[in-house]
């Protein structure tokens, strides 16, 4: 089969994180009894009025601002017409042809260098409710309605058609929603709902040909089903070219199970929904003053926050990329390096031992028991040696458990570091006593025992002693002469 090159757009749905709708005071929080979260506003009831959540304005501005687009300061709501069981009102309140924001972009780290995606537009739009299909086989299948989403506010992210691969557009899918992320615009829960993907896809043969017939995949749900089911549909279209089959424009759905993308609908154009101007809500004024606060108010972005680790800290690129997958991590990093004094080190803790214990306790990120200012303490305890590194692995795990300081535990379990040459000396000589098998391969050449004799060491002082004295004294013992007498 010949190559094709495929050609790749998203459209990225966000739910905005607000405590009510868009359009009225109900909850839009996830997982309540279904159809509790329901007024006459939400279910399109006559005579029900919609008057627009502030918040949620203030949101998409922050992520149009995050994504580099251009906020207009009128906008308006259109109401996109279509019928279908959970879509109470018969259509959706969304922008159309003037929406919030256009013409941004993001830098999109690849495997290949990084790709810029440009933002053609960001809207405001309120989601639908959900539909839940039980039963099997297909005859007896039962759809049962759940209005409680309908009405929360979303953003919806349409970008230019500038990626080139499935791995491309798993990454730019990846890459914004980390922004959303920071910027508290989004939870960034996939499982949930609350951010999905759909991706728009055509192939043809070369770079200079035109596009072909683009086909829709809707509602996917992770970085590795946007992958598959891209690399799934650019199969199928290059093969039906190369039989010399006409694709036509369509809407698909991915199924992950099987592993295909199955036909929804026939892709529809703009004139299909009759979109006009919503007569229940005036036109959407943000002026540039406001805007500017928002933008001002906005935390730091990941990038650019990498960046920064990179260069104030000097931490190695690594360290700055796993710190800042999450904002409250590397809020916590921040402060434990600022107070220890020893960026690296705090990275060292964070990443390994601080990031296991939130994983084996099952705590989110902003949940870190232990709080900046106890673990730089541990931090400097171990660099002006007051306790040596096993030690401080035990003190950690203690500090987490007990909620006391490390001077605390230190204090009363005496766990400082043993600094004494004579009571060390006398522990490397106990020790080559009991290993004179040990003692004779090392002697002989093999001095691969030596770290086992340090080790034995270690173990006998509970790992107090002082590594440098311990191995100044073990190599003196070790000696041709016998200077473990001395």
């Amino acid at each position: 089969m010949p190559p094709f090159e495929p050609v790749i757009g998203l459209e990225i749905h966000a739910q905005l994180l607000t405590a009510t709708k868009i359009f009225c005071g109900c909850s839009t929080r996830f997982g309540a009894e279904p159809n509790t979260a329901l007024c006459p506003v939400c279910l399109g009831l006559p005579g029900a009025l919609p008057v627009l959540n502030a918040n949620a304005v203030e949101l998409a501005v922050r992520a149009s601002l995050a994504l580099g687009c251009d906020i207009h300061e009128t906008s308006v709501f259109a109401r996109k017409n279509y019928f279908y069981p959970d879509l109470p009102k018969g259509y959706q309140i969304t922008q159309y042809d003037r929406p919030l924001a256009t013409g941004g972009r993001v830098m999109v780290p690849t495997e290949g260098g990084a790709v810029t995606l440009r933002i053609t537009r960001v809207h405001l739009e309120e989601d639908a409710g959900k539909s839940l299909h039980d039963g099997f086989p297909e005859s007896d299948v039962v759809t049962r309605l759940d209005f409680n989403r309908s009405g929360v506010p979303l953003i919806e992210i349409v970008s230019e058609p500038d990626l080139r691969s499935p791995a491309d557009a798993a990454a730019a899918f990846a890459a914004i929603r980390e922004i959303l992320v920071a910027v508290g615009a989004n939870d960034g829960n996939m499982e949930e709902g609350s951010l999905r993907c759909d991706a728009n896809v055509s192939v043809r043969p070369d770079p200079s040909a035109p596009m072909g017939a683009k086909t829709e995949l809707k509602n996917l749900n992770s970085f590795r089903h946007v992958e598959r089911a891209l690399s799934f549909e650019i199969d199928r279209q290059s093969a039906a070219i190369a039989r010399g089959d006409q694709l036509e424009r369509e809407t698909r759905l991915w199924d992950p199970a099987a592993g295909v993308s199955r036909s929804m609908r026939s892709k529809e154009d703009a004139e299909d929904y009759r979109y006009f101007p919503d007569p229940d809500l005036p036109p959407l004024r943000v002026t540039r003053e406001w805007a500017d606060r928002v933008r001002e108010a906005m935390p730091e972005l990941p990038r650019a926050r990498r960046e920064r680790f990179v260069r104030q800290f000097g931490l190695p690129e690594y360290d700055a990329e796993v710190l800042n997958q999450s904002g409250a991590v590397a809020d916590y990093f921040e402060r434990v390096a600022n107070a220890s004094g020893n960026a690296k080190a705090a990275s060292n803790w964070v990443m390994g031992d601080v990031l296991r214990v939130l994983k084996e306790r099952r705590l989110a990120d902003d949940q870190i028991p232990l709080s900046a200012d106890a673990l730089a303490e541990l931090i400097r305890l171990l660099d002006t040696g007051t306790i040596t590194g096993p030690i401080a692995k035990d003190v950690f795990e203690k500090m987490f458990a007990t909620g006391r300081t490390a001077a605390e535990i230190i204090a009363a379990e005496g766990l400082g570091r043993i600094g004494d040459r004579d009571a060390i000396e006398a522990q490397v000589r106990a020790v080559v006593a009991a290993n004179a098998s040990a003692v004779a391969e090392y002697r002989a050449g093999k001095t691969r025992t030596f770290g086992f004799l340090v080790g034995q060491v270690m173990k006998a002082t509970g790992g107090r002693a002082d590594p440098a004295l311990v191995n100044e004294a073990l190599r003196r013992a070790l000696s041709d002469d016998g200077g473990a007498g001395r």
